[in-house]
C-alpha cells in the first residue's frame, strides 16, 4: 500500500537525485524524513514494483560521446544470458539486455555502444564480435541520427492512480 509520503517521495525523485554526496538525505530534507526511511521506502516501493529500477542517465554527448549506435543481434534464445553477460563486461558497451522478437524484427539481444566517432564504434564493434564468438550471428547497427531528451521516469500517473488507495498517515 502506497501513502501521501510515499506519493512526496516519489514527487522528489522523478526529477532525479540531487548530485552531492549524500543524495538520500538531501531529499530526507526535502521531504523532511531521515534518510534511512527515504532509503527503506524507496527500497519497498521497489519491491512493490512501483519503481522499477533507478539509476543513472548518462547524457554521453555532453561528455563528447557523438557516435552512439544500438546494436543488435539475433542469437539461439538459450545462449542469450551467456553472450549478453559476455558482451556486458567491455567498458564501451553501456547497455546490453534481451528483448523479446518480434514478426518481421528476428533480433533478440540489444547492446549500445557509444564512441566519440564512428569510426571507433566500429572498431569496438569488431573486437565485440571477435571477443565474443559473435561472428556467425546475424546482426544490424543502429547509428542514432539525434539525440532525444534522456529523463527517468515520471510517476505523475503513478501517484494519481495511487490517489484513491492513499492511505493518510
Amino acid at each position: 500500500m502506497i501513502d501521501s509520503r510515499d506519493l512526496e517521495l516519489l514527487e522528489h525523485i522523478q526529477t532525479g537525485l540531487p548530485v552531492c554526496s549524500r543524495p538520500y538525505a538531501e531529499i530526507g530534507r526535502r521531504c523532511d524524513m531521515p534518510e534511512s526511511e527515504v532509503i527503506e521506502r524507496l527500497t519497498r516501493l521497489k519491491q512493490q514494483g512501483l519503481i522499477k529500477r533507478m539509476g543513472v542517465i548518462v547524457k554521453h554527448r555532453k561528455l563528447g560521446y557523438r557516435a552512439n549506435a544500438m546494436v543488435v543481434w539475433n542469437v539461439p534464445d538459450d545462449r542469450v544470458k551467456q553472450l549478453g553477460g559476455h558482451m556486458s563486461r567491455f567498458p564501451f558497451v553501456t547497455l546490453c539486455y534481451r528483448r523479446p522478437r518480434r514478426p518481421g524484427w528476428p533480433y533478440n539481444l540489444y547492446c549500445m555502444i557509444h564512441g566519440k566517432d564512428r569510426a571507433t564504434v566500429l572498431q569496438q564493434l569488431e573486437q565485440l564480435t571477435v571477443a565474443c564468438g559473435l561472428t556467425s550471428f546475424d546482426h544490424e547497427v543502429l547509428f542514432s541520427r539525434r539525440c532525444f531528451k534522456q529523463r527517468g521516469a515520471v510517476y505523475k500517473n503513478i501517484a494519481a492512480t495511487a490517489s484513491a488507495e492513499v492511505v493518510h498517515g
